[in-house]
């Protein structure tokens, strides 16, 4: 019998992880735009360990997620290979890449509609599927190093609230789309690692994509503010909202399983915030009469239909949400954000470690890994590795992606007490 090789390992590991059966822990970055790594940082990576230089490309824009390739995939031992929507977040497909140069003077490789343009304070401007003759959708500050949305909310007349201008971005899947998911799931079989997909269309009132900077002329309630406000002031035009995308999900989730089958080992449903740094955004009540139901029509129907595992994703304090995160079908809980209050790892272990995989959670992306020195980065990676692996259950993640102007040697610094805890 063939020896499995190192790839076909990773997915096992993955797996096990999935399964809460321990062993080595898997790694993950760039699996996920929860998981992912800046532009710049995948740069200085390229440079520290001598890879080919080249410009990194960026893969999501919103964010500057820089794309890892698979020389660098294998200098770091990634386990993990993700499947992304056929789209960025504004609307326009990776391809037809181009030069294009950062704030800081980082040449990147953008998709070929990535257009901008700059005003005089140096703000950069992006534009919904490239089109310069629409209002951009997302600004990037002078020194900037990410997007943030432009609100383009028109005029609220409320007698003539209709929830399908919220849903203008929840359609049947074309046909194009599931032959582009067909052969991504195919090609992230092939390189032997675990997969995580994201088919789009599952995240409920994500508040990243209520203002919807990927259509050009968004209708509907698309203020943050607004949408906050109407989850209490206009609780039954949101239900009716997440009734209608739950049809769509389910009608497209069911042609998508009939396409990949079970060649995805975890989907990414749903990256709405639930927490803050010291509390939730919704009471128990509000999120289990709100979210909950929805959560387990979707939930049900990929458990009951697939052999898929699924990826929640909500930063902050959400201890007190957590039991009905679980109620609700998920098996995955990112980021795992143990810097926010009532979230101590071992209390997270000890009360949900049997029900939830953590994905993430390994080290703190808001003081460690950013200021601390190699030392304490490395300090915290094993404290975290040895008290969230105690569960069976851990995928090697920081806590939400590599921020911009992360010092390289920290993120080496991580990456080597991995590579130590694994031994």
């Amino acid at each position: 019998m063939n020896e499995p090789s190192a790839t076909q390992e990773s997915r096992r590991r993955l797996q096990n992880a999935l399964a809460h059966r321990g062993g080595a822990l898997p790694l993950d970055f760039d699996g996920t735009a929860v998981s992912g790594v800046h532009v710049s940082c995948v740069a200085g990576l390229r440079r520290h360990y001598g890879l080919e230089p080249r410009p990194v490309a960026v893969h999501e824009p919103y964010q500057m997620l820089g794309r890892i390739d698979e020389d660098l995939k294998q200098v770091l031992g990634i386990d993990v290979e993700g499947v992304y929507p056929p789209r960025t977040m504004f609307g326009f497909a990776n391809a037809d890449w181009k030069e294009w140069r950062m704030p800081d003077g980082l040449v990147v490789l953008v998709p070929g509609d990535f257009r901008t343009t700059t005003d005089a304070e140096g703000n950069t401007y992006i534009y919904p599927e490239g089109d310069l003759s629409v209002p951009p959708s997302a600004k990037m500050p002078a020194g900037g190093c990410f997007f943030d949305s432009i609100i383009r909310q028109e005029p609220i007349e409320e007698e003539n609230l209709n929830p399908g201008d919220n849903l203008e971005e929840f359609q049947p899947i074309s046909e194009e789309d599931l032959a582009y998911f067909r052969q991504a799931a195919r090609d992230a079989v092939r390189t032997g690692r675990g997969v995580i997909a994201n088919f789009g269309g599952t995240a409920l009132g994500d508040i990243a994509l209520v203002p919807a900077p990927f259509l050009k002329h968004p209708k509907g309630i698309r203020d943050v503010a607004e949408w906050y406000m109407a989850t209490r002031s206009r609780t039954d035009f949101v239900h009716r909202i997440f009734d209608r995308q739950c049809e769509i999900v389910l009608g497209n989730l069911s042609r998508i399983h009939a396409e990949v089958g079970d060649a995805v080992d975890a989907v990414f449903l749903c990256g709405t915030d639930f927490g803050t740094q010291n509390s939730s955004f919704c009471s128990v009540d509000s999120f289990r009469g709100l979210y909950m139901p929805y959560y387990r029509r979707i939930n049900d129907w990929i458990h009951g239909n697939t052999a898929w595992k699924t990826f929640k994703h909500t930063c902050g304090s959400v201890d007190r949400l957590l039991p009905s995160l679980i109620e609700s079908g998920f098996d995955i809980f990112n980021p795992v954000q143990c810097s926010a209050a009532r979230m101590d790892p071992e209390h997270l272990v000890s009360a949900y470690g049997r029900d939830l995989v953590f994905w993430g959670g390994c080290v703190d992306t808001q003081k460690t890994l950013p200021f601390g020195t190699p030392e304490q980065v490395r300090e915290e990676v094993l404290r975290r590795c040895e008290i969230l692996s105690k569960s069976g259950g851990l995928v090697f993640n920081s806590i939400h992606n590599l921020q911009a102007r992360t010092p390289v040697g920290n993120i080496v610094a991580m990456l080597e007490a991995f590579r130590e805890f694994n031994r």
